[in-house]
């Protein structure tokens, strides 16, 4: 099992990132600074829209798993990923959401894309 960063320090760190690489990264929701869970929203418009949920493997390992949006672009995806997190946040007040638009499909996410 590898050593986790605390949610805020991880999130304060892809934007910092993000910023370095000049893709835009924002704050969406603040959750708990020290083990809120993390969503990441992120936006590549006509490629798609994505929200990954920060997981962990049954092996102890990190990973980020699919869990609204798609390849699909437009409006339509974009909407139907930002009622996701906000539902989400209806259920649990502490989680974060980090949204990175990605015009260009720079970002790569820190950790593999896991199905269970």
């Amino acid at each position: 099992m590898q050593p986790r960063l605390k949610a805020g320090l991880w999130v304060r760190g892809q934007i910092a990132i993000c910023q370095s690489e000049l893709i835009t990264a924002m704050v969406v929701h603040k959750g708990n600074e020290d083990a809120g869970a993390v969503l990441l929203k992120l936006n590549r418009f006509d490629a798609g829209c994505f929200i990954y949920s920060r997981v962990t493997t049954l092996d102890g390992d990190l990973g980020w798993m699919l869990v609204a949006g798609g390849p699909e672009g437009g409006r339509e995806t974009e909407f139907a990923c930002d009622e996701y997190w906000r539902k989400q946040i209806g259920f649990d007040r502490d989680i974060w959401v980090l949204e990175i638009e990605d015009h260009k499909s720079q970002y790569e996410l820190d950790a593999p894309i896991v199905d269970f």
